[in-house]
C-alpha cells in the first residue's frame, strides 16, 4: 500500500505544478481601486469625517442567499481608504424598519451567525486566493473574527486588534472600522494588491446574505471569488512588537479521595506571566510565551458520553494557539493543540517565505489530562502522567488555488526514550471551478512509555504506522457528490493530533440534489450517504446507507430528516440498527433568537453489552433574549436505550442527560457578567451490565465570571467555580462539594 500511495502521490505532484489553468484571474471579481485618506478619521460610528467623502465608494452589490447573485432588497454602500498606519473600511445599511434589527449586546465573537445583523470585510492580504481573515461588526458594535480558508472552513478562535463604532438611525446603521496593518499579514512588494469581499448580513423572514462579489452556486470555493484591491502604496514594512504580561491568582479548595468529605483550601495559587508577538516584517511573526496563561474562563459543554465507542472532541479556545490556526487544519487530524495541556513556555514562528506559507511551534508540556488509546472499533484514554517537548512543524506552497503541504510533529517525553514522531505530505488540487482533489499520507514512529500500571499497551514497545486518505468533492448549481477513502494502519498514533480509530479502512461516498423554490421553502436538498468501514483483516466495523432532505426554510430556518439503515459490530457481534435522524433549527425573532432540536430515534446498539435495543437521543437548544443586554442560553440533551434481557419485555439500560444554562448580562461591548449551571448525570440499572457499573453518576457545576476587556488581550476577569458530585451519604442520594475555586486575572497589552 505505501508503494502505490507514494506513486499516487507523484502523480498528484506532477498534476498539481502542470495545472494552472484554475488562475485567480478567473475567479475573481470586479477591481476596485483604494486612494490614501485625504485627512484624519476619527472612529465613532458616524461617516462625517471628510475623508470618507473621498474614499472609494463601493455600491455595487449582490445577493446570494437566498437568490442567485441578484439585486439586494435593501441599498448597502461600503467606502474604503488607509493611511500610514491603518486600513479604514465604512458602511451605510439601509433597513426599512430599523426596530427590526437584532443586534444583541453580547460577548465578542459570540454573534450568533444567522440570527443578527453584522457587516464588514474579508480581507486576503497576501493575495492567496485561499485564506482570508474575517472583521464583521454588529449594530451595537459587538465585534467578531476569524480565519476563513477554502480548504479548513472557518475558525473563529483567532483575534485580532482592531477598533470599530457603530450607530442605529432612523433609516438603518452606519459601521466605521479601522484594522492596523500591524493585524494583518501581507508581501513585502509594492505596490500591494489584496483580495477583498465586502458583507452584510441581514436576517428577516429569510437569512440574506449580500456581498461585494458574486457567488456562484456551483462555486468549490469563497476567498477566491474576491474582488481585487488595488492602490495601496507604502505600506509599513513591520517592526511591530505586543508584549502582554499577566498575573494571576487562584484559590482551590477540594475534598481529595474520599468524596463527601469537607473540602480543604490549597495554598492559593500567583502565576505572572507573558505572551510577546513581534512582527519583524509584514510577511512573518514570532510568538513567545513565558509561563503561558492557558486557562479557560467558560467551562465546556458537556457532551453524552454514554454509549459513545471513540473519544470525545472539544474545540481549541486558547489564545497561544491563534496565529495561524488555519495552517494546522489538516484532512486527518494529527494535530490537536489541546494535547498540550500545560506548557511550561512556548515559542512560535509564523510567516511566509519564497511562496511557502510555515508555522514552527515548541512547548515545554509539564503534562496531565489524558492520552487517546486508539483502536479500530473504539477507544480508551489513559492518564499523561508525565512532561514532555512538543515540536509541530507546517508549511504550505500554493500553485494557483491549489497547494502541496508537509507537516512534521514530535512529541518527546521527558527523561525517556519515548517518542511519537508524525510527518507527511498533504495536497489540495482544483483542476476546474467545480471540483476539488485532496489527500494526506501521514508516517508515524513511535515507543510507548514503560508504563503498564497507566495503559497495558504501554509496555515501552516500539512500532511504525501509516495513514492515508483521498477525497474528491464536485459541485454544480443542482448536482453535488463527494467521495473520500482511508487506509489506517494499526500502529499509526498522533499523540499530538486527535486520531481516535486507528487499524481501519473506510470508504465514504455522498451525493445531492438541490433546487431552490420560492415560497416558504428556499432551498431543498435530497441526499443519500454510504459509508463502509472493515478492520485491515477485512472485519465489517460499520456499514451505514442514509437517504435524507434538507431544507432552508422561513424564519431563518433549516430542516433536515433521514433514515439511517446501519449495521455496526459491537464486541465480536455485528448488529443491525434503523433509525430516524432529524434537525430543526430555527431564529423566528429579536427575542427568541434561535431554537434548535435534533436528534435520532429507534433501533439502537447497547455497545458495552453488545447487543441490539432500542433508544432514543434529544438535544434541545434555545437562547432568548429578554432585553438586548441580557442572553439566555438553555441546554436539554439526553439519551436513553431499552434491551430485552431474558423477556420480551424491554428493560432501561440507562438514562443520560445534560441540563445546562448560561446567562449573560452585557452592560457595554467590554463589560459582562455571565453565570453559569450545568448538570450531567447517568441513570443505569447494573443487571444488565455485564462488567459493574454504577447505578447513579451525577455532577453539578455552577461559574460566576465579572469581565472587563479593552481588547482580546488587556482584560481583567473575577470568577468562582463550584463542582459537586452525586454520592450515597446516609443511605441518601445527594450532591456533596467535591470542588471549588476562585481566580482573578489581569492582562495589558503594550503596542509598540
Amino acid at each position: 500500500m505505501i508503494n502505490r500511495r507514494t506513486c499516487a502521490l507523484a502523480v498528484v505532484v506532477g498534476l498539481l505544478y502542470a495545472s494552472t489553468t484554475l488562475a485567480q484571474s478567473g475567479l475573481e471579481g470586479e477591481t476596485i481601486r483604494v486612494s490614501r485618506a485625504t485627512t484624519p478619521i476619527v472612529i465613532d460610528g458616524s461617516l462625517s469625517d471628510e475623508a470618507w467623502q473621498h474614499a472609494t465608494r463601493v455600491d455595487k452589490w449582490y445577493e446570494v442567499r437566498p437568490g442567485d447573485n441578484i439585486e439586494p432588497p435593501v441599498k448597502n454602500v461600503g467606502y474604503l481608504t488607509f493611511d500610514d498606519q491603518y486600513f479604514y473600511a465604512g458602511f451605510e445599511f439601509e433597513d426599512p424598519n430599523p426596530s427590526a434589527i437584532r443586534a444583541p449586546f453580547t460577548d465578542r465573537d459570540n454573534i450568533g451567525h444567522g440570527f443578527t445583523d453584522y457587516g464588514g470585510v474579508l480581507i486576503d492580504a497576501q493575495h492567496t486566493g485561499n485564506t482570508a481573515t474575517f472583521f464583521v461588526v454588529t449594530p451595537h458594535n459587538i465585534q467578531y473574527d476569524a480565519i476563513s480558508d477554502d480548504a479548513s472552513g472557518e475558525d473563529s478562535s483567532p483575534d485580532f486588534f482592531w477598533q470599530s463604532a457603530a450607530r442605529i438611525n432612523d433609516h438603518g446603521w452606519t459601521l466605521e472600522m479601522r484594522i492596523p496593518f500591524s493585524s494583518l499579514r501581507y508581501r513585502n512588494v509594492d505596490p500591494q494588491t489584496w483580495g477583498i469581499i465586502l458583507y452584510r448580513n441581514y436576517p428577516r423572514d429569510y437569512r440574506y446574505q449580500f456581498f461585494s462579489a458574486k457567488l456562484p452556486r456551483d462555486s468549490n470555493c469563497f476567498v477566491c471569488r474576491y474582488n481585487q484591491l488595488v492602490g495601496l502604496e507604502r505600506l509599513p514594512s513591520g517592526g511591530h512588537l505586543v508584549a502582554a504580561p499577566y498575573v494571576s491568582a487562584s484559590q482551590s479548595a477540594s475534598s481529595g479521595d474520599v468524596v463527601g468529605s469537607p473540602l480543604h483550601n490549597e495554598p492559593v495559587d500567583g502565576q505572572v506571566g507573558l505572551d510577546a508577538k513581534w512582527t519583524p516584517n509584514a510577511d512573518n511573526v514570532l510568538d513567545v510565551a513565558l509561563k503561558p496563561d492557558f486557562s479557560q474562563v467558560e467551562s465546556d459543554t458537556a457532551q453524552i458520553a454514554a454509549n459513545e465507542r471513540f473519544a470525545l472532541f472539544y474545540p481549541e479556545k486558547r489564545p497561544f494557539f491563534l496565529e495561524g490556526v488555519d495552517l494546522l487544519q489538516t484532512p486527518i487530524q494529527a494535530v490537536y493543540t489541546r494535547t498540550i495541556t500545560a506548557p511550561r513556555w512556548g515559542s512560535r514562528v509564523t510567516g511566509k517565505e519564497a511562496g511557502v506559507r510555515y508555522t514552527v511551534l515548541v512547548a515545554d508540556d509539564a503534562g496531565g489530562g489524558t492520552v487517546v488509546l486508539p483502536g479500530p472499533n473504539d477507544s480508551s484514554t489513559a492518564p499523561q502522567d508525565f512532561g514532555s517537548t512538543v515540536l509541530v512543524a507546517r508549511a504550505k506552497r500554493y500553485v494557483g488555488l491549489s497547494f502541496l503541504g508537509l507537516l512534521v510533529t514530535d512529541r518527546e517525553v521527558h527523561n525517556g526514550p519515548d517518542h511519537n514522531r508524525v510527518a507527511g505530505p498533504d495536497f489540495q488540487w482544483r483542476p476546474s471551478g467545480n471540483d476539488v482533489v485532496s489527500g494526506q499520507w501521514l508516517f508515524t514512529d513511535t515507543r510507548t512509555p514503560n508504563r503498564p500500571d497507566l495503559a497495558p499497551e504501554w509496555t515501552g514497545q516500539a512500532f511504525a504506522g501509516a495513514a492515508g486518505t483521498a477525497q474528491w468533492v464536485h459541485n454544480t448549481t443542482h448536482l453535488d457528490w463527494f467521495g473520500m477513502y482511508r487506509d489506517v494502519t494499526s500502529g499509526f498514533r498522533a499523540d499530538t493530533g486527535f486520531v481516535p480509530q486507528v487499524g481501519y479502512r473506510e470508504g465514504y461516498g455522498q451525493t445531492g440534489w438541490t433546487v431552490y423554490p420560492t415560497g416558504f421553502f428556499r432551498r431543498v436538498r435530497t441526499f443519500m450517504n454510504v459509508d463502509y468501514q472493515e478492520e485491515r483483516d477485512g472485519a465489517l466495523i460499520t456499514r451505514s446507507v442514509t437517504p435524507g432532505v434538507g431544507m432552508d426554510a422561513r424564519f431563518n430556518g433549516f430542516m433536515q430528516f433521514r433514515y439511517i439503515d446501519e449495521r455496526d459490530r459491537a464486541g465480536g457481534v455485528v448488529i443491525g440498527r434503523r433509525q430516524f435522524g432529524y434537525i430543526a433549527q430555527f431564529s423566528p425573532s429579536r427575542r427568541v433568537s434561535q431554537i434548535s432540536l435534533n436528534g435520532t430515534t429507534g433501533e439502537e446498539i447497547d455497545f458495552a453489552n453488545a447487543r441490539p435495543g432500542h433508544g432514543t437521543t434529544l438535544n434541545l437548544t434555545a437562547r432568548v433574549n429578554p432585553t438586548d443586554h441580557l442572553e439566555v442560553e438553555m441546554v436539554q440533551n439526553q439519551r436513553w436505550v431499552n434491551v430485552k434481557v431474558d423477556t420480551p419485555v424491554s428493560r432501561r439500560l440507562f438514562t443520560a442527560h445534560v441540563s445546562r444554562i448560561r446567562g449573560t448580562y452585557t452592560f457595554t461591548s467590554q463589560f459582562f457578567v455571565r453565570a453559569i449551571a450545568q448538570y450531567v448525570a447517568t441513570d443505569r440499572d447494573p443487571s444488565l451490565y455485564v462488567d459493574q457499573v454504577d447505578a447513579t453518576t451525577g455532577d453539578f457545576s455552577s461559574s460566576l465570571l465579572i469581565a472587563y476587556k479593552l481588547n482580546w488581550q488587556s482584560v481583567m476577569f473575577v470568577g468562582y467555580g463550584d463542582d459537586r458530585t452525586l454520592a450515597t451519604v446516609d443511605r441518601v442520594d445527594r450532591l456533596v462539594p467535591a470542588s471549588r475555586e476562585f481566580f482573578v486575572k489581569l492582562s495589558y497589552a503594550f503596542q509598540r
